[in-house]
């Protein structure tokens, strides 16, 4: 398998990124010791989390997906071997929100206790805030970045304008500037990257690192008609990929797996990690049968027919 390094960074990671979202809400402590046990042992090394991870799920108050990764990698002693992706920004409580330099400065002590590590490897901007100067937030960066509590700082949910916007005040001010990008990216949702916000991170040689990249499970395949939508907790913010393209698209990808002796899930993640200007794709599981279509796709590689055909049926 081959590692990819990110954008400019000194930081290379395996072709697919595990989505922390679901420990401590869709999956326990157990199931995701035994999930990151699977990840580690193929060969994958990037973990996506951040702190407001799950604070939507019933009776979590924020911080649970940081805390079990923080403990995994504790008891496992490979903190050296996994890169960690961690966020700031969204609500955690009263007072606690947005990208202040005091606010990053007070969040970034608390994912790095719930993490048990010294230095988070990228900490994301997970909003926009138009409230807070990009200089003020990047000024925070650098300072956490002197001091050794993270490495490399990037940003989430961006547009290409708001991305130029953060690069010019890096360029402007002599300030760290944002390395790497996390959008919504895949076979269904592909108009807000493709296109300007793409061209901007190639020109730029900035890292992107894909979120949403199976549609909420729909690009799995899982979810073939309404009835289905009760297979999982996400299932709710499926149903607007109900339509002729959506189904087309999982016609393309039912064939290319077919043929590729694989699952949709893989060739859909396959195919953004072949798209220009994507490091990788992050994807979550919550079970062994999941894992091992992240693991399928790390090594899938898909051939100029194939990716033909699902961009013919994911055209927008």
């Amino acid at each position: 398998m081959q590692h990819r390094r990110l954008g400019r960074t000194d930081l290379s990671i395996a072709p697919i990124v595990f989505g922390g979202n679901v420990f401590g809400w869709t999956v326990d402590k157990r199931t995701s010791f035994d999930l990151l046990d699977r990840f580690a042992a193929a060969g994958l090394n990037a973990i996506d989390t951040a702190d407001s991870y799950s604070t939507w799920a019933p009776g979590n108050r924020g911080g649970e997906s940081e805390t079990i990764i923080g403990q995994w990698m504790k008891a496992r002693g490979n903190r050296r071997a996994m890169t960690v992706i961690t966020k700031v920004g969204s609500a955690m409580g009263p007072g606690k929100k947005g990208l202040s330099a005091r606010y990053i400065e007070e969040a970034v002590e608390a994912s790095l206790k719930r993490l048990q590590v010294e230095t988070i490897d990228l900490y994301l901007s997970h909003w926009p805030d138009a409230a807070t100067p990009y200089e003020e937030t990047l000024g925070a960066y650098q300072r956490l970045i002197g001091k050794g509590k993270i490495r490399w700082c990037g940003a989430s949910n961006l547009n290409a304008t708001q991305l130029a916007a953060a690069l010019e005040a890096s360029r402007a001010n002599g300030l760290p500037r944002y390395e790497a990008l996390q959008p919504e990216y895949n076979l269904y949702d592909r108009a807000a990257f493709e296109g300007p916000l793409r061209d901007l991170c190639v020109g730029e040689q900035i890292g992107v690192v894909t979120y949403y990249s199976l549609a909420k499970g729909f690009l799995s395949g899982k979810y073939r008609g309404e009835a289905d939508l009760s297979k999982s907790p996400r299932g709710g913010g499926v149903k607007r990929y109900f339509d002729a393209r959506g189904w087309r698209i999982l016609a393309a990808l039912d064939e290319v797996a077919a043929r590729r002796s694989t699952t949709p899930a893989a060739v859909a993640l396959a195919w953004i990690v072949a798209q220009p200007g994507v490091s990788a794709p992050i994807a979550s599981a919550t079970s062994p049968a999941q894992l091992e279509s992240l693991v399928a796709a790390a090594s899938l590689t898909l051939s100029a027919e194939d990716v033909a055909a699902l961009d013919s049926a994911g055209a927008p």
